[in-house]
């Protein structure tokens, strides 16, 4: 099982702040087209936007990382501040 959460706007957006995927292991190009498999036109909307960022076990991660069971995946629009 991969635990994925999503922050700020993104979660507002999906109206989803966690959810589960079970898969041994996979991508995060992968994990990504399983979670829009499963949540439709509106989540492919939000996780294909260009702004999107997605943290790996609370690390920056890229589209080729390879996530594995037990992993915590997040995706979150870049931050702002003042």
């Amino acid at each position: 099982m991969i635990k994925v959460l999503f922050f700020a706007k993104l979660r507002e957006a999906l109206d989803c702040d966690q959810c589960s995927i079970a898969l041994e292991s996979a991508s995060v190009a992968e994990l990504r087209t399983k979670l829009i498999e499963q949540g439709g036109e509106r989540w492919a909307r939000e996780l294909t936007a260009k702004n999107v960022l997605c943290a790996v076990n609370q690390r920056l991660a890229k589209d080729d990382q390879q996530v594995t069971s037990g992993d915590e995946v997040a995706f979150y629009p870049p931050v702002t501040g003042g």
